[in-house]
Order: structure tokens, then sequence, then C-alpha cells
């Protein structure tokens, strides 16, 4: 598509919260440079999803066509990973720092929020300078001053609007509804979540990551393309479905989310065979650990699925399985894992095509 057409996708906003009253009260060069530090932090992420169009002072400004991504859950994953980064680097600074200005004392006081929305644009070029323009442009940065903080005395939070949530394939719950009106804008319906609940909610996740070490057997390969584009076909259900061969049903959903922990999904394979898969662990983007128990039976498998950035085009895949046998001896869980993995799962799920459909999918976009 030409960049002097209107074009369609996701816009995305993330501003730090506290940071003009930081500003006032703190020391400039130690305050710029702590803020430096958090853009570069929320930059990182973004990159290799969305196109940066703007820094805003203490915002980062983004876009993405919706071809390049067709889920909107991909967006909220973005969200938890972007938001998780962001704490742990402001608690990382905060922790080295020895230094006693004001700067470096508050640095715990900044926080992030979170403007999601889905929409026209156009892609203005002036003198060299791309700049995103539009109705929807203007509304999204208009969103940013709302009366969600008013409600829920909330400082770090996602809002979505309405044309945001409608690419979702299910859509999200427990969110707080809240009207905004704004002039020649009229009024726009949003939907946010708390992230600072949210952050705890995945903080206090039991962590269940196969390692070499634990694992009964491991799969590795090289993928030419990018983690997050990796990712995506391992848990959007219809690219699943394509190298699996076998239909994913989302069953149970975790605040909507089959992505979630606790979440299940059943994966129907040619024979009628079902296979439970329930959500125990997972890091957007970087791991997701599974359990496959057929239905009815009392054996199964755990599966971590592991996502490393070579570069920006390639991602070493790592696949980690491990048998669960009740009341079994430990080499006996080993053998059984590996004779499933060998007879029954590297047979159906064409793993191997997966660069190729990668490749062929981006031709289609």
């Amino acid at each position: 598509m030409s960049a002097n057409e209107t074009q369609h996708g996701h816009l995305l906003l993330a501003d730090i919260t506290g940071y003009t009253s930081y500003v006032a009260t703190t020391e400039l060069t130690h305050s710029q440079e702590i803020l430096a530090e958090l853009l570069e932090t929320i930059i990182a992420k973004f990159k290799p999803l969305l196109t940066i169009s703007k820094i805003e002072g203490d915002a980062v400004f983004a876009y993405a066509s919706e071809t390049s991504i067709p889920r909107g859950e991909t967006i909220l994953q973005l969200i938890d990973a972007t938001y998780i980064a962001f704490r742990s680097r402001q608690e990382a600074a905060h922790r080295r720092t020895t230094c006693t200005c004001n700067a470096c004392r508050n640095i715990p006081n900044l926080d992030l929020k979170f403007f999601s929305h889905h929409g026209e644009y156009f892609v203005q070029n002036i003198s060299g300078t791309k700049e995103l323009v539009g109705s929807d442009v203007n509304l999204i940065h208009r969103l940013t001053k709302n009366h969600l903080s008013d409600k829920t005395g909330w400082r770090a939070y996602a809002m979505f609007t309405e044309q945001g949530l409608s690419h979702f394939s299910t859509p999200l719950e427990g969110l707080v509804e809240q009207p905004e009106t704004y002039e020649h804008l009229g009024e726009v319906r949003t939907f946010s979540m708390d992230m600072r609940a949210r952050y705890k909610e995945l903080m206090d996740t039991r962590r269940i990551f196969l390692t070499p070490e634990t694992a009964h057997s491991i799969y590795e390969a090289d993928y030419d393309a990018s983690a997050f584009l990796v990712w995506e076909w391992f848990n959007d259900p219809h690219k699943r479905g394509q190298w699996m061969t076998s239909e994913i049903l989302p069953i149970l959903r975790v605040r909507g989310r089959s992505g979630a922990v606790g979440a299940r999904n059943h994966c129907v394979h040619d024979d009628n065979q079902i296979i439970v898969e329930d959500v125990l662990d997972i890091k957007p983007f970087e791991y997701i650990t599974v359990k496959h128990t057929p239905q009815g039976s009392k054996l199964s498998l755990d599966v971590t699925f592991h996502f490393e950035p070579v570069n920006e085009n390639i991602t070493h895949f790592t696949m980690l399985f491990k048998g669960n046998v009740p009341y079994a001896p430990e080499w006996f869980k080993k053998q059984f894992c590996r004779f499933i993995v060998r007879t029954q799962i590297y047979p159906v799920w064409k793993l191997a095509s997966i660069n190729e459909l990668i490749k062929s999918n981006s031709v289609v976009e």
C-alpha cells in the first residue's frame, strides 16, 4: 500500500505517568537520563511489532497496519510485555543507584499508561519527515485527558476504545467502562484494566519453565522471522491449526483471554481425538508452558515453547517435553514421553513447514 493512501490499523500510545511533577521537583540532568532509559525500554519492546511514529516528550506513539497485526490479542500481549519490562527497568534503576538526589529517590513514583485504538490514519511526508495524521490519530491523543483516574484512582492502566476491542477474537472480561466526551469527536466508549493489578497477577503466577536438565525430550529449530512473528504462529489458533493439522478450540478463558494462565483449549485431530491443552505459564513473546492431556486420560505431557531472538529476522525455537505418568518411576516417564513425541507428535505437527508458512503468509499480506 502506498504511504499516500488512507490506511487502517492499530494505534498505540504509551505515556509515562507522573513525569511532569517528577521533572518539576527533581534535578534536570538525572531526570532526563532516567526518562531516556525508560523510553528506550518502551521503544525496544514496541519496535519489533510496531512502527514508531514519534517520541512525544514522556510518551511513545506507534502504529501497525491491520494486516501485520490481525489479532487484537497481540496488542494486549505487547502491553503486558512492555509493562513488565518498564517495571523491571524502573526497579533496577532505583535499586542500583546510591545517589540521594530527588530524581533518583523518586523513580518509584513514575508509572506507565497505555492507550489502544484501531482506526484510519494517513502517513504525511513533509520535507522528509513522516507524520501520522487523521481523526483517529487525534482521538488517541485526546484519550490521554480522561476521567478514569478520578473514578478508579489508577495511575497505571491500559485503555482500549470500542473500535480497538472489536479486533479481539473474544471479548476481554473485567474491564472498567468509562465514556469520555471530546469536542468535535463526540462520545468515546473506553474500556480499561488496572496494569498494577495485572502486573501483580503476572508476577504472582508460579514460573513453570522446562529446562534441558528437566525435560525428557527436546526439539530445536531456527525460523526465518522475528520472535514476535514466530510467537504468533504458535499462539494464534488459526495459524497453529495450519502446522498442527488440527483444530484449536478455546474452551475456557481467563478474563476473556485464551492465552492466559489457567485458560484451556481443545486440540481436535482428524481422528476426532481431543487433546486438552491447559496454559500453565506464559511470558508473552518469550515462552509459554502448557499441559497436553488426552481427554479422559490421567497421562499427560508438559510442553514449554521457548522463543530466543538471534537477530531481527531469525529466531531460535526450543520445544521441551516432560512426561507425566502417576506413580511411575522417572525412567518410565522419560521413555513414555519420548515414545509419544516420536509416534504421535512429530508425525502430526509439521514443524518443518513453519518457515514456508511464514514466507507464504508474508507474500499474501
